[in-house]
């Protein structure tokens, strides 16, 4: 399985707040879905799949965010590597919104490792996925 990194760009700080989001854009020439994990008011989400095809961005979350810290997961489509981290939460195979993070298997869902993107509660946030090694991850 291929393995890439992440190199988080915050391009588009508070300059224009009628813009704010959480983007990512595919820099590979493969087909990406994503899925994000944030907190809300009644507990953890997690959200997917938006297709993000080569060389292109989705916007994930529309509007000012609100929280402190997201979590991403993605994976390519063709070739089956993953962006991934250390922090656990629930998906599924097809569209979802799951509302928890515990008990994944038990309420037929998968468990994966999402990364934590921490926003210094900025208004807006882009990842940007590319081929890179992970051992040249690089976030600004």
């Amino acid at each position: 399985m291929v393995f890439f990194s992440l190199a988080t760009i915050t391009a588009f700080l508070a300059a224009d707040a009628a813009h704010a989001e959480f983007r990512v854009c595919n820099g590979t020439q493969n087909l990406v879905g994503a899925a994000i994990g944030y907190r809300a008011k009644d507990g953890w989400v997690t959200e997917g799949w938006w297709q993000v095809p080569a060389n292109t961005c989705a916007t994930l979350i529309e509007g000012e965010l609100t929280s402190r810290y997201y979590y991403l997961y993605a994976e390519d489509a063709a070739r089956g590597g993953r962006w991934s981290g250390n922090v656990n939460m629930c998906l599924a195979e097809n569209e979802f919104k799951i509302t928890g993070v515990q008990d994944c298997y038990a309420r037929g869902f998968q468990r994966m490792g999402f990364k934590e993107y921490d926003t210094g509660r900025q208004g807006s946030w882009m990842v940007q996925l590319s081929d890179t090694p992970s051992s040249q991850e690089s976030q600004n």
